[in-house]
């Protein structure tokens, strides 16, 4: 493996702590003000149930939990490349910076999708376009680090070859699954609604089958 070393323009030490610092308060705030949508609903009226008001909100409220778990699993593998890391060049900042844009974004994407009743017309390509974005901006971080290994740490984890096939691939072939399904809510809503329970099956099949390694 190539001698780990700084790259030039690079920031070091404190200035990865502060880039991880910044990144995981950016996530915290998101993912927070997701749930402002459904704080405006109110509460049931004469004779009615609470049972009423979530079969009427059911799109917001499915939405909220998606996303605030799809967010989730994406800030963990976002966490653990950053964990990585000792120093970070131009590109890992300009793409992680995108990415935080992509997450900041969401609550009024998503609340856009919610109130669309599943993403009808062109909001689900929104959505969903920019759930890819944010799934190939973390993949373009992986990307970046497996051809610049000087910038990881030395003690990072370093997977067996089966499980870093796993994890190259986990993040484009998530983002052309949500891509491919804001394509059909544009001329299929009804069936795209169906289609992200599929994100069970494709997380579990993409999963490393081991834990990683520890480098010497």
């Amino acid at each position: 493996m190539p001698e780990r070393r700084p790259a030039g323009d690079t920031g070091t030490g404190r200035s990865v702590d502060r880039l991880i610092n910044f990144s995981d308060a950016v996530v915290a705030v998101a993912v927070t003000v997701l749930v402002l949508p459904l704080v405006d609903i109110a509460g049931p009226g004469d004779g009615q149930s609470v049972w009423t008001i979530i079969g009427d909100h059911a799109s917001q409220i499915w939405t909220f939990l998606f996303t605030f778990y799809v967010v989730a699993v994406m800030w963990l593998a976002h966490n653990r490349i950053l964990n990585s890391i000792s120093n970070y060049d131009p590109f890992i900042f300009w793409v992680n910076t995108t990415w935080l844009a992509c997450i900041v974004l969401l609550p009024w994407v998503s609340s856009m999708f919610g109130e669309s009743q599943g993403g009808r017309s062109s909001v689900g390509l929104l959505y969903w376009g920019t759930m890819a974005a944010i799934a190939f901006l973390g993949a373009a971080l992986g990307w970046h680090l497996r051809r610049h290994p000087e910038l990881l740490a030395d003690d990072a984890a370093v997977l067996s070859p089966g499980n870093q096939r796993r994890v190259n691939l986990r993040g484009p072939v998530i983002g052309l699954f949500f891509l491919a399904i804001g394509l059909v809510s544009v001329v299929a809503p009804d069936i795209a609604n169906w289609l992200p329970l599929a994100i069970i099956p494709l997380s579990i099949w993409l999963r490393p089958a081991a834990n990683p390694t520890q480098n010497d």
